[in-house]
């Protein structure tokens, strides 16, 4: 006896309903088609009890009696060992005691080879057979086990989706930069919190804006605040995919600025409410008249505030080497570009999107999971027709099928902002942010390779060289630090442009920049300067109709192989510097010891 599902259960699983909801809908539909059939289902809650599920027509006094009963060893439990089991001797005592007769039960199934609950067939009557609802029982099982499965897939999700939202901080560092606020509501206690950038710009400093969504609306100008707050509302109903509206708010000063402000709903409870919303204010009040960049500019605020997409899946590999996606989420159309469909059968138009410098490390990946089963975590290329290169993650369990298969159930997200935050942090970490050069910090490290360089190799050599602008602090007291720092941006750019491939630059005080000239020596190193210090001479820094000349002081010293350390050249070329100094500056030395 079997039962054709409805369109209505398989909706919501596929839609993702409640899991009670969802096993309720099982259960009602087998019972409807079945009426001597009465249907159970109980879920591990804790480890060691079952809870009642879902239970539609049974009596309330017995599923009180049920729920909350010990479960046996559900990771050793399946289908060969029920009969066994003191659960099923403990349902069978207690449905007698309500003139039911267990019939069938049948665990269910994870996406870990764990066993999250039992599907419970009952009958009135004791002579009815069983077999007769056996192909009922496993198919119910199999789409109560897929509800399970989505819902902890679900979990997953948010707990990714938490993962990735505790990066927003780092994320406003790098935004800050670019004059852009950065917004962040919890729509269920009514706060909202700005960036330190969001307030500036209206001339506040932190402490001067409260948390409370109501003075936030005050700020709004009269006349587009019923606009605001119904384009808000539109996006909360999920009429709209994102919040995206400019309009006037009042500065500090009393002015007011437009702004153009957008944003979107990341959580949302079980029923679809809105629980979080995360956006970016920009201010447009220059912007307004031209329409081309105002387009460029909503387009870039559409990019940093889009929601990050992600692909549920399972994913199988057969002995004879095919592969193919058993299931894929809607995510496939953002994470892929592809729709489930096309990868049901075959992954070739995955592979063909992997970037070819990640292939292999991606195919080895899944390899090595597979032979271990162990779970899969990678990070890697894409290159995608509409969005270009991207970057995504990866993260799966594995497990062995019977027909030697391996099926991995897994997530997979878009961590390129991610990766280009890691990126940006890593130029702060090494690159002087005036000059653009790098700072103290990298210079040393590339002195110490050239150091292990020259020990190692025989006959190998370097020059190092120290350079400082002459009467700088004059230079400052006289036309203003800002001037200095453009002085020194000046600079930078003379050197950089004198280098070779193999040198390297960097500043290494206020108006002090080091140079190491890999593969010179004395003489080479003296042209350098002498070029750099007749460079400098010849092209004073101008500023409006005012310009300063400048003059620079070298010193220059060869790194040794018998040095200790660093600090040994370094120290000689600085003394040279010195010398270069007291004698009159605007001129170099040489360290000859």
């Amino acid at each position: 006896m079997n039962v054709n599902f409805s369109p209505s259960v398989l909706t919501h699983i596929a839609q993702g309903a409640a899991l009670a909801e969802t096993l309720t809908c099982i259960a009602h539909e087998i019972e409807e088609k079945n009426p001597e059939l009465a249907i159970a289902i109980l879920l591990l809650e804790d480890g060691q009890h079952l809870r009642v599920g879902a239970a539609p027509s049974l009596h309330p006094d017995y599923c009180r009696a049920i729920d909350g009963m010990a479960a046996d060893d559900m990771g050793q439990m399946d289908a060969g060992n029920i009969e066994d089991s003191r659960l099923l001797s403990g349902l069978r005592d207690t449905a007698l005691r309500y003139g039911l007769h267990v019939s069938a039960i049948t665990p269910l199934h994870s996406g870990t080879n764990s066993v999250p609950g039992f599907f419970i067939v009952h009958t009135r009557t004791a002579e009815q057979d069983s077999s007769l609802y056996r192909q009922t029982m496993t198919d119910a099982a199999v789409l109560a086990s897929i509800a399970v499965q989505g819902h902890d897939a679900e979990a997953r999700i948010r707990k990714a989706e938490n993962a990735l939202l505790q990066n927003e901080t780092i994320m406003a560092q790098a935004i800050e930069g670019s004059g852009t606020g950065i917004w962040d509501r919890n729509i269920a206690t009514g706060e909202i919190h700005y960036s330190s950038g969001w307030k500036a710009m209206l001339g506040y400093v932190d402490t001067e804006i409260t948390n409370q969504i109501e003075h936030s609306y005050s700020r709004v100008h009269p006349d587009d605040l019923a606009h605001v707050q119904a384009t808000m509302q539109a996006h909360f109903d999920q009429k709209t995919a994102s919040y995206a509206v400019e309009h006037r708010i009042r500065c500090k000063d009393g002015s007011y600025k437009y702004i153009s402000s957008r944003g979107r709903v990341v959580s949302r409870d079980a029923a679809g409410k809105p629980l979080r919303m995360i956006g970016t204010t920009t201010d447009i009040t220059a912007m307004r008249a031209l329409s081309d960049k105002l387009q460029q500019s909503v387009d870039l605020i559409t990019s940093l505030t889009n929601e990050v997409p992600g692909l549920v899946y399972q994913y199988r590999s057969r002995p004879n080497g095919s592969a193919c996606f058993s299931y894929a989420s809607e995510g496939i159309r953002d994470i892929y570009e592809l729709a489930p469909e096309q990868v049901a059968d075959d992954v070739t138009l995955v592979h063909r999107i992997i970037h070819p410098d990640d292939y292999a490390d991606y195919c080895a990946s899944l390899d090595a999971s597979a032979a271990s089963l162990t779970p899969w975590h990678l990070e890697y290329r894409v290159i995608l027709p509409k969005q270009g290169l991207r970057w995504r993650q990866g993260d799966a369990k594995p497990q062995r099928l019977p027909d030697g298969s391996t099926l991995w159930h897994g997530f997979i997200t878009d961590v390129t902002e991610r990766k280009q935050i890691e990126i940006e942090l890593q130029g702060f970490a090494t690159i002087d942010f005036l000059t653009q050069l790098p700072n103290r910090r990298y210079f040393m490290t590339r002195m110490e390779e050239e150091l292990a360089r020259i020990q190692r190799i025989g006959g190998a050599r370097a020059a190092v060289l120290m350079c400082d602008l002459d009467h700088f602090k004059l230079i400052n007291d006289s036309h203003g630090h800002a001037i200095g720092d453009l002085v020194l941006k000046h600079f930078a750019v003379i050197l950089r442009n004198a280098l070779r491939k193999n040198d390297t630059v960097g500043r290494v005080g206020g108006e002090e920049f080091a140079v190491v000239l890999s593969d010179a020596g004395l003489d080479e190193a003296s042209v350098f300067a002498q070029r750099v210090r007749k460079q400098i001479a010849e092209t004073p820094f101008v500023f409006g109709t005012s310009t300063i000349a400048v003059t620079v002081s070298i010193g220059i010293a060869i790194m040794n192989a018998a040095d200790d350390n660093t600090d040994a050249s370094l120290s000689r070329s600085d003394m040279a510097l010195y010398r270069a100094k007291e004698s009159g500056r605007n001129r170099i030395e040489i360290d000859v010891n």
